[in-house]
């Protein structure tokens, strides 16, 4: 488990001091985003889906990050190395001295999974001494639209029981399969999923209406404006799929819209087809594999046959779940990992 605290205090200085305390001119890296992002009203940048992160580049000893969390917790790597953790809301302004004389790179990554609010990243700065450089460009990228187990909910818990705060600060997406694979591909990537969701049934019924197709198009997932812009550049070449377990996992209720479950399974295939063409109208250079559990792999396995070819159904099967409430362990993403960049090997 990360630390709070610094693995080594000699190797910086951690300050918290508000942007009036500072004397020298700095400079704001460019920095590389993975995830949707939107312009804050106090300036900075608005995120709020999960495993939103942020990259910059520089020469020098020494970089500041300033973000304000809100309800989230968020990890600060330098060189890949997990620098600090902030678990408290709030402004914060940190500054990592003493670094190597050369070339590095700081990123913050979001853990947490919160379904209201925002956090807001206000920049990576450099002082005198350093230098920007070029963001961070990788040669792929990959989208992956999911639910609480791409968000890698509670995932660093080993028991079933935890309350809804437990969830929320054992939650860590950086442990999901989605960064997993993404590293091993060498691809920048962007997360859309949301806990709880389904392509036509949320958990248990709840929030009717409202599935993950219907927020996708938002910036912010709790918020319905602002939406992504249809000249948005983000251009995936892969998209990755896990919807399914929340449409099936719990029994139908009275006075919800489907008769009886073939009637729920028959809306969700059809629903799915079109959601996925949907996405390849708009992305036509994507290849799409689609993430299917023991309970829904026969309805995926349809959808992609009606989807000509255009998706690859990959079945997930025995995996542990030790995580709160039953979810996918640290284990487990990485097994889902393994299982995804086979598929991703035998695309054409």
């Amino acid at each position: 488990m990360r630390s709070i605290l610094l693995a080594a205090l000699g190797a910086f200085v951690l300050s918290a001091a508000p942007a009036s305390a500072q004397t020298a001119p700095e400079t704001a890296l460019a920095p590389n985003i993975g995830g949707r992002v939107a312009p804050a009203p106090d300036g900075g940048l608005s995120f709020g889906w999960p495993g939103v992160y942020f990259e910059g580049r520089f020469s020098g000893t020494s970089v500041t990050v300033a973000v304000e969390t809100g309800s989230e917790h968020l990890a600060v790597s330098i060189d890949g190395q997990v620098r600090a953790e902030l678990r408290k809301p709030g402004l914060a302004r940190l500054t990592f001295d003493h670094l190597s004389p050369g070339e590095h790179v700081v990123r913050l990554d979001k853990l947490t999974e919160s379904h209201t609010g925002s956090a807001r990243f206000i920049g990576f700065f450099v002082g005198p001494e350093g230098r920007p450089l070029r963001p961070v460009a990788r040669p792929r990228r990959i989208e992956f639209i999911g639910d609480s187990y791409t968000v890698a909910y509670g995932v660093r818990s080993t028991r079933f029981a935890c309350t809804e705060q437990e969830v929320h600060d054992l939650t860590d997406t950086s442990q999901s399969f989605a960064p997993i694979l993404a590293g091993r591909l060498n691809a920048d990537y962007r997360i859309i999923a949301f806990s709880g969701r389904g392509v036509v049934r949320n958990y248990s019924g709840l929030a009717p209406g409202e599935p993950l197709p219907v927020l996708y198009p938002r910036l912010i997932p709790g918020q319905a404006e602002p939406r992504v812009d249809p000249a948005d550049p983000w251009k995936p070449d892969l998209i990755v799929v896990g919807l399914g377990t929340n449409d099936f996992s719990t029994p139908l209720k009275a006075g919800e819209a489907w008769r009886d479950e073939a009637d729920l399974r028959a809306d969700y295939r059809d629903s799915y087809v079109a959601f996925v063409a949907a996405l390849a109208r708009r992305d036509p250079q994507a290849r799409f594999l689609l993430l299917a559990g023991d309970t829904f792999a026969d309805d995926v396995e349809q959808v992609a046959r009606r989807l000509n070819g255009l998706a690859t159904p990959v079945r997930v099967t025995g995996m542990e779940r030790t995580a709160c409430h039953a979810h996918p362990s640290a284990a487990d993403e990485r097994m889902m990992a393994d299982l995804l960049e086979k598929a991703v090997q035998g695309l054409k």
